[in-house]
């Protein structure tokens, strides 16, 4: 009789392959099957094709067979060592010669060769000839191989590498990888103890990366780069008002202002904007995977987008104080005939500045909940009711806040025509 066992791709593992290939990230598969098994598996996942041409590196040879039979340990590794350089070197030949784009070739090594092709004499060469190619599939891999050729290509090419493996035998791998995730499964549940990311199936590495790995990308270099606008526009006033005022070091703020601005009154919209922003939508994603080179190109988090921001809050800085300061400066603020101080002008500012800052946050979301709701108009609102409580309180505890806000902001049309005025 005959036993035959079945061991079939997971569902949505070609779908999944070559979603990320469009993508533009480089796959290579490293297993333990044999040649044979590891091309059809690289048929059967999309990531061979029959237009490719394969680029086959084995020592298989006539010569070698020859030398196992004799038994000579010392003259079979230097013609194995010679058989491997050699076809490394027809293969970069032939990638040079062809012209054509690296979609054409596909690498396949097996275990053997690729003991000699990570010799530190050879391996910056079989790595040149690696990345020249759309794929590559190295069988027969021992545990320690597939670590050392992670190491090499996280090394050698300076690119972030994912290393993805369900077994025992991918721990060395997903180590050795910047980021390693585990599939959880029947083969047990050491790969997943020793990776980063706990996945169920292969399958769901797409979203993964084409959707939560986009969106935390654009959440991420947007929260930065509004980090730096929003604390240039808040010092830039500071340092706006003490030139004004001579350097006196009269300071244009109360301490508790200060200390509330990235506490209370401009975090809290940052964070959602972290949390729940999409640039676009997770079915755009899928459909246009090529969104995800945005973060591999470093579009969003460009210097020039963040020279931009800071540039936007130095702007937005002196349109505040200049505004501020020529519209309060003949304002009268209670019937004895008193002009703006340096509390008024102060708060006055602290205003346009919480009110400048959330909108501009507001501008830039693209994805509005009502969490951003809430953080956003609630950052605004809770500013006067603290203005409200804390301005009543003993003025041994206000000090210059002391009841500025009611009996000298709140009643003036020009402090709300102003803050109205700075906003638009």
């Amino acid at each position: 009789g005959a036993t035959a066992v079945e061991d079939k791709l997971q569902n949505g593992v070609p779908e999944c392959i070559d979603k990320l290939a469009q993508a533009g990230i480089k796959i290579w598969v490293l297993t333990g099957d044999k040649m044979e098994t590891a091309i059809n598996i690289g048929f059967a996942s999309s990531l061979l094709r029959q237009e490719m041409k394969q680029i086959i590196i084995n020592l298989e040879t006539p010569h070698i067979k020859s030398l196992e039979k004799s038994g000579i340990k010392d003259e079979i590794e230097l013609a194995s060592r010679e058989s491997v350089v050699k076809q490394i070197e027809e293969g970069k030949a032939l990638l040079a010669a062809s012209g054509a784009s690296s979609e054409a070739f596909a690498l396949i090594i097996d275990g053997k060769s690729l003991t000699y092709a990570l010799e530190d004499e050879i391996k910056k060469t079989f790595l040149d000839l690696a990345t020249g190619c759309a794929s590559v599939i190295c069988c027969r891999s021992s545990p320690k191989q597939k670590a050392l050729v992670t190491r090499l290509v996280k090394s050698g090419t300076g690119k972030t590498t994912l290393a993805i493996g369900d077994g025992a035998n991918d721990v060395g791998m997903l180590q050795e990888a910047d980021i390693g995730i585990g599939i959880s499964g029947v083969e047990g549940m050491q790969a997943v103890m020793s990776s980063d990311i706990s996945i169920a199936q292969f399958r769901y590495l797409e979203r993964l990366l084409l959707v939560h790995g986009h969106w935390c990308y654009s959440r991420i270099s947007s929260m930065i780069c509004y980090f730096f606008y929003k604390n240039i526009t808040f010092g830039v006033t500071i340092f706006l008002y003490e030139a004004y005022t001579s350097f006196s070091a009269q300071p244009a703020y109360n301490d508790w202002f200060l200390s509330l601005f990235n506490v209370f009154f401009s975090s809290l919209p940052v964070i959602a904007l972290g949390v729940f922003d999409q640039d676009v939508s997770a079915r755009f994603c899928y459909k246009f995977p090529l969104l995800y080179q945005e973060g591999v190109q470093n579009i969003l988090f460009s210097w020039k987008r963040i020279i931009g921001w800071m540039f936007n809050g130095f702007i937005s800085a002196l349109a505040i104080f200049f505004l501020c300061k020529e519209s309060l400066s003949h304002q009268l603020f209670d019937p004895n005939g008193k002009t703006a101080g340096h509390e008024i002008l102060g708060g006055t500012m602290y205003t346009c500045v919480v009110w400048v800052v959330n909108l501009q946050m507001a501008l830039s979301i693209s994805y509005f909940t009502w969490v951003q709701h809430i953080v956003i108009w609630g950052s605004i609102a809770f500013w006067y009711v603290f203005l409200m409580i804390y301005g009543a309180m003993a003025p041994s505890f206000s000090t210059d806040a002391y009841m500025v806000f009611l009996e000298a902001l709140a009643p003036a049309p020009s402090y709300w025509l102003t803050t109205l005025f700075v906003m638009i």
